[in-house]
């Protein structure tokens, strides 16, 4: 076990062709060229937005009141206090710690970092508004479902104030979640083969299909992919 900040001061970080400042400490079980793609997988127009931020991917990070304990190696049960992501910050800058083997393989790992990159993008950047047309336009029409808890719960709120009339404040906030959830699932289906069925929670239903690609498609006109990345939706027949 180290200290977060312990682990800041020693590692080595990487900075991706895009831009992005990486690295992996300790056993991960993350082959260097899978976190290579998942990280270099973020637009160019995306990563210019986290010039102050850095990412570590590590075993197990653990929160222990206002401590974070990294582990550099783990196996059997999570201990308590384990968490899939912290950030710290050091200096004028912060680093988001990830926990590899909390999450396990790597289509949660990617989506943890893509959900991190989305929120800090939409913080800094704001919510583009042909986006929020979009997803508002579809909200009124009441498509079925959302993108996330958080999405989910502030729509519902907007929609459904005591007044009677839209709440502005929470709209606002559906709007920023329903963005960074977008720019987290682009990301994913750049870096994977994503299946829509593989984005489904219990506590909500998940967007309607076509309604989620034209949130998608939204994004990946404002963010064009890298180069040796590509966009594509596909639908298919229920057999």
């Amino acid at each position: 076990m180290r200290s977060a900040q312990e682990v800041i001061r020693d590692a080595r970080v990487n900075q991706a062709a895009n831009g992005i400042c990486y690295t992996a400490s300790g056993e991960t079980m993350l082959p260097s060229n899978d976190l290579e793609r998942i990280v270099t997988a973020v637009p160019r127009a995306i990563a210019a937005a986290l010039d102050r931020k850095a990412f570590y991917f590590v075993p197990l990070a653990i929160s222990e009141g206002e401590k974070t304990m990294i582990a550099e190696k783990f196996d059997g049960p999570a201990p308590e206090g384990a968490i899939c992501h912290r950030n710290i910050d050091s200096g004028n800058s912060q680093c988001v710690f990830i926990s590899t083997r909390l999450l396990e393989e790597r289509f949660a790992i990617a989506f943890e970092f893509y959900i991190n990159v989305g929120h800090a993008f939409v913080e800094k950047a704001g919510i583009s508004p042909d986006f929020a047309e979009l997803a508002w336009t579809q909200a009124t029409n009441n498509i079925r479902g959302e993108t996330s808890l958080d999405a989910y719960e502030f729509r519902r709120q907007a929609q459904n104030s005591s007044s009677g009339r839209v709440d502005e404040k929470t709209k606002s906030d559906y709007l920023s979640a329903a963005f960074s959830d977008a720019i987290a699932i682009y990301m994913l289906s750049l870096c994977l083969d994503v299946d829509y069925y593989e984005l489904r929670e219990r506590e909500y239903a998940l967007l309607a299909p076509a309604a989620l690609a034209d949130r998608l498609k939204k994004v990946a006109h404002l963010f064009p992919p890298n180069q040796g990345f590509e966009f594509n939706v596909f639908y298919r027949r229920k057999s």
